[in-house]
């Protein structure tokens, strides 16, 4: 908890000038920029989500089964790579563009990456699985009786699916826009490769361009506090919108066939959707490894990036793993108020996004450990605050699900706690401990703001480089390093699928 303990500390006690200065020059912009960025990409977010899920959940068609698992794939591109090949397809002359004015006439024009939409369009298409994937849970579980006795009563089908279907799934939405348009809030490297002024990228300005760590303290407290507050207001929210099934006929709802014209305007959708959040970045950053590889202009440092990511990813999630194993067994069992604290204190991460945990931590360390400063495990540990979270939930749902009898039978056989811990429990965790690992690893792997912030000289990651090639608009040169977090990410987001798919 220290690093969010600093930023509270810090902003508290700044100049009240810097304050001022800050409330009329930058904070009234930062905020209806964020809020307005959020609340945008939510809109789209909610469009293609739930038309998505409706259509793979309730319709019968050639290929319907594929699509039903192809729209989690999005979630492998990081938002940078997103942004990075998106000002290459949206750029002056692109073949995109060419391709609009022969539809549109010879004077019209795309939408500019680098502008506000540009950012909006990026951010959607990245983040719209996240609603496309609870709501289409929600769908799959949804009672159609509910909905065959609307149709009874002489509803239409539209007035069905907003008057029943839709607001029987709203704690499943609201929880996948509160996802959403938490990341967006949060999100550094879209915003930065795009230039769109938000908290997260002000607060890197701040700290890199102005080196006013001051003032980033009290712009990193604004977005802690609207965090927080749009934390618990989902939660106050979702407590409210509770629904349960009170009679025994329950029926799950089967997909309809559906005529050929209509099948074909389902999947030339799905493939617009699908083409543009997956398969036209994916095409480009093959085409432009190919060219990279076949020029030969990636140098040996580039294996040297890998490992950097490797290593800094696989020390993380062996640490996370280490430090959520006690968290959650503590968690999984009797709660107390000290095991409340500790718990909670490690989801602190949650609501610190990149750039401020980088802040916190980096401040924090030369305070305290000032010998720490330039090495890794200054940046170790800013990964572990961040990415901590993700470890303890991953653990404790998986210690949720045993029973406390096996435990019991060890003891009652005479087994001290720690070896019924390493021979009872640990054995039957083993599952959700390695999807925990893999899942940290990833994320480590794609972070952006600390490793830009902290890395020791010499030590880029593979999500640095992207980064500032992309910044530079070197495409080849970036494509690689970008090309291999995606393949590298695509087993675990096809992994959470399949789990998703026999929990239903």
């Amino acid at each position: 908890m220290l690093p969010l303990v600093y930023v509270t500390v810090a902003a508290v006690t700044t100049d009240l000038a810097v304050w001022r200065r800050l409330w009329t020059t930058r904070i009234p912009e930062l905020l209806l920029n964020t809020l307005a960025l959020s609340t945008g990409v939510a809109v789209i977010d909610l469009l293609l989500g739930v038309s998505l899920a409706w259509i793979v959940t309730r319709y019968r068609f050639p290929g319907s089964r594929t699509w039903e698992w192809v729209f989690i794939l999005p979630l492998s591109i990081p938002s940078y790579v997103l942004a990075y090949t998106y000002t290459h397809l949206l750029k002056r002359g692109s073949t995109l563009e060419l391709l609009w004015q022969s539809v549109a006439g010879p004077e019209a024009t795309l939408v500019s990456p680098f502008s506000f939409a540009g950012a909006m369009l990026v951010l959607a298409l990245n983040t719209f699985p996240f609603v496309y994937l609870l709501a289409r849970s929600a769908f799959k579980n949804v009672n159609v009786s509910f909905e065959e006795a609307a149709l009874t009563t002489g509803a239409s089908r539209m007035t069905t699916f907003f008057r029943v279907s839709l607001p029987l799934i709203r704690p499943s939405l609201i929880a996948g826009l509160f996802l959403a348009t938490l990341y967006v809030a949060s999100d550094f490297g879209a915003v930065s490769l795009l230039r769109v002024q938000t908290f997260t990228y002000a607060v890197y300005q701040q700290m890199t361009g102005r080196f006013d760590n001051d003032a980033a303290a009290c712009l990193s407290l604004v977005l802690v506090i609207c965090a927080c507050i749009f934390l618990f207001g989902e939660r106050r929210f979702r407590r409210q919108s509770r629904f349960y099934q009170t009679t025994g006929r329950y029926r799950h709802p089967v997909p309809r066939p559906c005529t050929p014209l209509a099948a074909l305007l389902m999947t030339g959708y799905l493939l617009i959707v699908f083409m543009a959040a997956f398969g036209l970045p994916g095409a480009l950053l093959v085409q432009w490894t190919t060219e990279a590889l076949v020029a030969g202009t990636l140098s040996s440092a580039f294996v040297g990036y890998v490992w950097n990511s490797v290593s800094l990813s696989g020390l993380t999630a062996t640490a996370a793993i280490v430090c959520s194993i006690p968290l959650a067994y503590v968690a999984s069992g009797r709660r107390t108020w000290a095991s409340t604290v500790c718990v909670q204190g490690a989801y602190t991460g949650y609501v610190l996004p990149g750039p401020v945990a980088a802040l916190a931590v980096l401040v924090v360390v030369l305070q305290l450990i000032p010998q720490l400063y330039g090495t890794r495990l200054i940046l170790l540990l800013a990964y572990l605050v961040h990415f901590l979270p993700v470890a303890v939930q991953g653990m404790e749902a998986t210690l949720q699900q045993i029973t406390p009898n096996l435990e019991e039978a060890a003891r009652s056989l005479g087994a001290r706690p720690v070896r019924n811990f390493v021979s009872v429990t640990l054995p039957l965790v083993r599952g959700g401990l390695l999807s925990a690992w893999i899942l940290v690893f990833v994320q480590c792997m794609k972070e952006l703001p600390a490793s830009l912030l902290l890395r020791p000289p010499g030590a880029d990651t593979l999500a640095v480089r992207i980064w500032l090639e992309a910044s530079e608009e070197l495409y080849q040169l970036a494509a690689p390093p970008a090309l291999l977090i995606v393949v590298m990410t695509i087993p675990v987001v096809l992994l959470l699928m399949y789990h998703d798919r026999h929990a239903l």
